[in-house]
C-alpha cells in the first residue's frame, strides 16, 4: 500500500492531465471557433492529441500544442525535433495561446482545408476525418483517436456555446438575479451560458428551484406533480 501511494504521488494519473487540460484551454477553444468557425471539440482534441495534454517535450519547450512544423512561411521562432525525419523544424511560440491563433489560421489559410469550412460547426465526425483526408497527420487511425477524445470526454457539448450565447443575447433586458440560501449565489439568465447553473424563484416561473427541492414545504405538492 505505501508503495502504491508513493507511485501516485509522483504524477497525475493519465485521464486527470486531460482533465485539467480541458478545463484550462476549453475557453480559448470556443474563442478560436468563435472568431474562425473550427469546432472547439476539435481543436482541443487536436491539441490533447498532437501535445499529450500539455506534456509532450515539443509543448514544453516551444508552446507548440499542434505539432505544426516550419514550412516554408514561417518567420518566428523554431525548434528542432525528430518526427517523421530526421532533425524536422517546429514552430515555436512565445505562449499557448499564439500556438491556438497560428492552428486556426493554418488551417483557414490553406486551400487544402477548405471543404471543412463549409461543414456544420456541430458535425465534429466530418472534420476529423477530413482532417485526416487533408494530410494534416500521418497515422492512420488519427481520424479515430480524434473523434474518440471527443466523445470521450463530451467535448461536443462545445460546439453549441456559440448557438446559447446568441440565445442568451436575444433576452430583451437582464433578468433579476435570484439568490439561493444555501448557497450564497445570485446567478442572471445569462451567467446560465457561462456557468450551467441558474437560481429561478419558483412563484415567477413554474420550475423547482434549489431551495424548493432542499425545503419541499416552499412547494405544494401539486405544482411539482406537473413538473
Amino acid at each position: 500500500m505505501i508503495a502504491l501511494i508513493s507511485l501516485n504521488l509522483k504524477g497525475q494519473p493519465p485521464q486527470f492531465k486531460v482533465f485539467n487540460y480541458i478545463e484550462t484551454y476549453s475557453l480559448i477553444a470556443i474563442q478560436q471557433m468563435a472568431e474562425y468557425k473550427i469546432p472547439a471539440s476539435v481543436t482541443l482534441a487536436q491539441a490533447i492529441y498532437e501535445s499529450s495534454s500539455g506534456t509532450s517535450a515539443l509543448a514544453k519547450k516551444s508552446n507548440n500544442h499542434f505539432g505544426i512544423k516550419c514550412h516554408s512561411a514561417w518567420i518566428g521562432d523554431t525548434v528542432v525535433k525528430t518526427d517523421d525525419t530526421l532533425n524536422e523544424c517546429f514552430r515555436s511560440y512565445s505562449n499557448i495561446k499564439d500556438s491556438y491563433e497560428d492552428h486556426s489560421r493554418f488551417l483557414a489559410e490553406r486551400t487544402r482545408y477548405a471543404a471543412l469550412f463549409k461543414l456544420e460547426l456541430m458535425d465534429y465526425k466530418s472534420w476529423c476525418l477530413g482532417l485526416k483526408e487533408a494530410g494534416y497527420a500521418t497515422s492512420s487511425s488519427y481520424a479515430e483517436q480524434l473523434i474518440k477524445i471527443i466523445e470521450n470526454h463530451k467535448l461536443y457539448e462545445l460546439d453549441g456555446y456559440e448557438y446559447l450565447v446568441q440565445e442568451i443575447k436575444s433576452f430583451p433586458k437582464e433578468l433579476e438575479p435570484k439568490r439561493s440560501k444555501y448557497t450564497g449565489l445570485g446567478l442572471s439568465i445569462k451567467d446560465f451560458s457561462r456557468t450551467g447553473a441558474m437560481w429561478i424563484n419558483e412563484k415567477e416561473f413554474d420550475l423547482t428551484s434549489l431551495d424548493a427541492i432542499l425545503d419541499p414545504s416552499k412547494k405544494d405538492a401539486n405544482s411539482l406533480a406537473g413538473n
